[in-house]
């Protein structure tokens, strides 16, 4: 059967997820604005950086939970890489949907709305309800599938 669009560029944002080099949660985003792609981004270290699956987790190591002192993570998350990516290269993102394999946290969220991201479609969930309130003020449609 025929994948609806939501459904074809998820699937692609998972494959792109397998490229993270994140031990803890493995994220996939892809930016799709008029049916076509147009950025992507998975979670992982800085480009030239060590990666988490080569140093190890610092965050594991200090026992902190998921959703919490994102400030003590080499990575950079999925949607920021995929957003850094458009803004690269100068492509315009503005009224484009963002899919991504987890839904955003609340720093992610901050940049979907500042971007002009018009709607973020998702898969799993990401323990951070200040995300979703930061989503919905910002007028941002979000589609769970």
């Amino acid at each position: 059967m025929r994948p609806s669009w939501d459904e074809y560029f998820m699937e692609i944002a998972m494959v792109v997820s397998q490229r993270s080099t994140c031990l803890r949660r493995q994220v996939g985003a892809v930016i799709v604005k008029d049916k076509r792609m147009i950025a992507t981004g998975y979670n992982g270290a800085a480009a030239g950086a060590p990666h988490c699956d080569v140093t190890g987790c610092l965050r594991q190591k200090l026992g902190i939970r998921s959703g919490e002192r994102h400030e003590l993570c080499v990575a950079i998350h999925a949607e920021q890489n995929a957003i850094i990516q458009a803004a690269k290269y100068g492509v315009s993102i503005e009224g484009a949907t963002l899919y991504c394999t987890c839904q955003p946290c609340a720093i992610c969220a901050k940049m979907i709305v500042n971007a002009g991201i018009r709607r973020v479609v998702f898969k799993g969930d990401y323990p951070d309800a200040f995300a979703e309130k930061i989503l919905n003020e910002g007028r941002i449609e979000l589609c769970r599938i």
